[in-house]
């Protein structure tokens, strides 16, 4: 049948067309929308957060589910030249309208952005979603009052890893050398390791590893692989250092000017979007790992020849000492007493982890 060859030869992207499908089978249904033009600005275009699942659900789900009403100009992070932590600031003051952000890029100015997503707080993608469900109100509530945000989901890239294009054996040779990194609790655990974190927009770190500018970077495993860091490293250490978690939403002052009935369209479909993007985190960052470093499966990804280093037991040991011993403690130091014992209430009870700025 078309639905098994299809699933055999991309089956993440299963979830998403399943969604478009029964998109397509409502269309003659569909309410009368008024003809609306919605401006949305996706992720890193090479992502594949963007590749997979934002940009077909914003330019064929919606518009088809909408009876061809609704327009989507959808632009992404690279195209407007952004990168990265000014998106929350322009939706605040109207410049943007839907838009997706990285939590953590604000994390500087709002400690509370990174708290579901610090640097080795979760090995996996089902642990991440049960505390960014317990931790959203809070969220929710950060992104209305300080930016005018309404937010309509959040969701994970995949596993961030190291890759390097210096020789790797484990988590003791990023002693000494230059790594990027992207927020603030990544930069604690690197200098916590004995690194020097260096933060570099992501469209500048393949000539900042071809000039040494950076020995090391992290990103997702797959969307490396898709953006051709394989071509500029030689090893992959698949440690995680978190998930790159986005809030995707948009300006209230947008939101409110939205007719009742494309708002609710817009929230059913945003919540199987989120949904289908949590399913496929995992396999993703299997994927990402295993096409960058020659195994299978492979089927959407590009192969490469990275040399994987394997992540031992005393590093896995390390790995959850730095977190709890550096990571942890440096975020609570920053986020206050109030901030702390609401973590403590949602997430760590979770994690069976106690926060603490002492």
């Amino acid at each position: 049948m078309l639905g098994d060859r299809i699933m055999k030869a991309h089956p993440l992207k299963t979830l998403a067309l399943v969604s478009l499908l029964t998109a397509g089978a409502n269309v003659a249904t569909a309410e009368n929308f008024k003809p609306t033009t919605l401006k949305v600005m996706g992720t890193f275009p090479t992502s594949t957060t963007f590749l997979f699942h934002e940009k077909p659900f914003w330019t064929e789900t919606i518009p088809e589910m909408a009876g061809g009403n609704v327009e989507v100009v959808l632009t992404n992070t690279t195209e407007l030249g952004l990168k990265g932590p000014e998106i929350f600031r322009l939706m605040k003051l109207g410049v943007l309208d839907f838009g997706t952000g990285v939590l953590s890029y604000t994390a500087g100015d709002d400690p509370e952005a990174e708290a579901i997503d610090l640097a080795g707080l979760s090995l996996d993608a089902s642990t991440l979603r049960e505390i960014t469900q317990a931790y959203r109100p809070t969220l929710e509530a950060l992104y209305a009052e300080k930016y005018g945000i309404k937010a309509l989901a959040f969701y994970p890239a995949h596993a961030q890893v190291f890759w390097c294009a210096e020789p790797l054996s484990g988590l003791g040779d990023l002693k000494g050398k230059k790594v990027r990194v992207f927020n603030t609790s990544m930069a604690d655990f690197v200098e916590g390791v004995g690194g020097t974190p260096v933060n570099i927009p992501f469209a500048e770190v393949v000539p900042s590893l071809q000039r040494k500018v950076v020995d090391c970077a992290v990103t997702g495993a797959l969307t490396g692989n898709k953006s051709k860091w394989t071509e500029v490293t030689t090893h992959m250490y698949p440690m995680p250092m978190g998930w790159a978690v986005y809030l995707h939403g948009v300006s209230r002052k947008t939101w409110d000017s939205i007719e009742p009935n494309l708002q609710s369209l817009i929230s059913e479909q945003v919540a199987m979007l989120e949904d289908n993007i949590w399913k496929a985190a995992d396999e993703e960052t299997r994927q990402g790992v295993s096409c960058s470093t020659g195994g299978t499966p492979c089927t959407i990804g590009d192969k490469a020849a990275l040399t994987l280093v394997p992540v031992s037991a005393e590093d896995a040991q390390a790995h959850r000492e730095l977190m709890e011993n550096v990571v942890l403690k440096r975020w609570a130091q920053r986020c206050g007493e109030d901030c702390v014992a609401d973590w403590n209430a949602k997430v760590g009870k979770i994690l069976n982890l106690t926060a603490s700025e002492q």
